[in-house]
């Protein structure tokens, strides 16, 4: 703070001294008009207005070249800005000119919010400058500056009023740009018409507050033309890149049947009084009030915004260091808190998510005991099924194999009588056959009994069973 001070106290006794013979600092015009003139100019434009209005025929006209460019539709869905930068030179002086068109403006069937793409792109052109210099490391003396110098509205030659979307468009502009209205297309109306228009537009413009860009008084070498210029506005202009014969010269003019419109003809518009204006007379000072007043005062906004402050409280001068301190305490000061209530967040809902776990674990054991005493049930289902069936295999094994004893007791039996017969035939005693038949009667016999009681046991066991 105390070097502020000792600087504006310096500057404020500041005492002049004469000189006593020639030292050559008189040359510091022609060193910075060399040093401008190398280095090349910048001028950015920006025309707002309604499709086929004649925008880019104006600037093709207003330059005296045919810029590049297609002619857009009436079906945008919204107003879109493209931007196009073109290189030119007259003589030794080089001229970076940027030309900005809206497309699609007042195309929509709702036009509210139209106006709000060119200010965001007025903004961002700001916003771009401003971040150039609040960088450490700048290259401002290389830095493409694309800030909008002027601004030329283009107005619908009615012949009764502005339409509304012509004045909310320029009352949000006003503050941002370098407003230039113009007449567009005026060869369509009357100079009767034309001169009523003028003072209807006018009046409308003060009294809805609409600041226009006024041109500069307090130079005395252009304070008259200036002053003159100041009360034609707004330009009633045309354009035209097509060339006729009038007399013994070529112009630029438009033909119609009823005769011919001179773009350069003051007596037919006023295209020439604003290409004086424009081009000729006030290019610096609209790139100088672009930079002193819009531009100062978007950066005071955002600085302010950001904290910033000239003075403090008691109305002192506040240094950039003590403002970044006590900008950067603040906002420690707003981590701290953040933090403070992000961890006391944290561990809330780290105990709800505690609580939630405990109760889906309980709700897990409650199931596996469930399923648990479940799967207990069905293995002693399975078991019991399993049981009987082992139990039922162990009968039929048994009934197979008394049912494979009979069967062969009974062939056996069948084999004895068989052999009793073949006996008897063979032997001729009587006696002796006798003595055979009786042997071989006894194990016919003892073959049938048993063959009887295995019948019997195997019917028993039968009963049983089905019992």
């Amino acid at each position: 703070m105390a070097a502020t001070e000792i600087a504006r106290q310096a500057g404020e006794g500041a005492r002049g001294v004469p000189l006593s013979g020639h030292v050559g600092f008189d040359s510091m015009p022609d060193q910075l008009v060399n040093k401008s003139v190398n280095h090349g100019f910048c001028f950015n434009i920006l025309c707002v207005g309604e499709t086929g209005l004649g925008k880019s025929t104006l600037m093709d006209t207003l330059f005296n070249t045919k810029f590049e460019g297609e002619p857009t539709q009436h079906n945008q869905p919204g107003v879109q800005l493209k931007s196009k930068t073109y290189e030119l030179q007259e003589s030794n002086v080089r001229l970076k000119l940027t030309v900005v068109n809206t497309v699609g403006f007042g195309d929509q069937i709702n036009k509210e919010d139209s106006y709000k793409s060119i200010v965001e792109f007025i903004d961002a052109q700001f916003e771009a400058y401003l971040q150039e210099e609040l960088k450490i490391k700048r290259t401002l003396h290389s830095y493409h500056d694309t800030r909008i110098h002027a601004c030329l509205y283009f107005i619908a030659p009615t012949g009764h009023s502005l339409k509304s979307l012509d004045l909310v468009t320029m009352k949000k502009l006003d503050s941002k740009v370098n407003i230039i209205p113009i007449i567009a297309k005026s060869d369509a109306i009357s100079k009767s018409e034309l001169a009523k228009f003028k003072i209807k537009i006018t009046s409308e413009l003060v009294s809805n507050g609409v600041q226009i860009y006024q041109f500069p008084t307090d130079d005395e070498t252009v304070a008259e033309i200036n002053s003159t210029m100041n009360g034609h506005l707004p330009f009633a202009v045309v354009g035209s890149t097509e060339e006729v014969k009038i007399g013994n010269k070529m112009v630029r003019a438009r033909q119609y049947p009823w005769g011919t419109v001179q773009v350069e003809n003051e007596n037919h518009c006023d295209f020439v009084k604003l290409r004086e204006m424009l081009i000729r007379v006030n290019m610096e000072d609209l790139r100088e009030q672009t930079h002193t007043r819009h531009y100062e005062l978007y950066r005071r906004c955002k600085l302010e915004e950001m904290g910033f402050k000239d003075t403090d409280p008691d109305s002192k001068p506040f240094s950039l260091q003590e403002t970044y301190e006590a900008k950067r305490n603040e906002f420690m000061g707003e981590l701290q808190k953040k933090e403070e209530e992000m961890r006391q967040m944290f561990v809330q809902r780290v105990k709800e998510k505690e609580a939630e776990l405990k109760e889906a674990e309980k709700e897990l054991h409650e199931k596996f005991d469930r399923l648990k005493k479940l799967h207990q049930d069905e293995k002693k289902k399975l078991e019991d099924k399993k049981k009987a069936l082992d139990d039922e295999l162990n009968g039929f094994k048994q009934k197979k194999t008394a049912a494979e004893l009979l069967q062969a007791q009974t062939l056996q039996a069948g084999i004895l009588t068989s052999t009793w017969f073949l006996t008897l035939a063979t032997f001729p005693s009587r006696d002796t056959r006798r003595s055979r038949c009786r042997r071989t009667c006894v194990n016919v016999c003892t073959c049938v009994c048993i063959s009887l009681n295995a019948q019997v046991i195997l019917q028993g066991t039968l009963n049983l069973d089905n019992e």
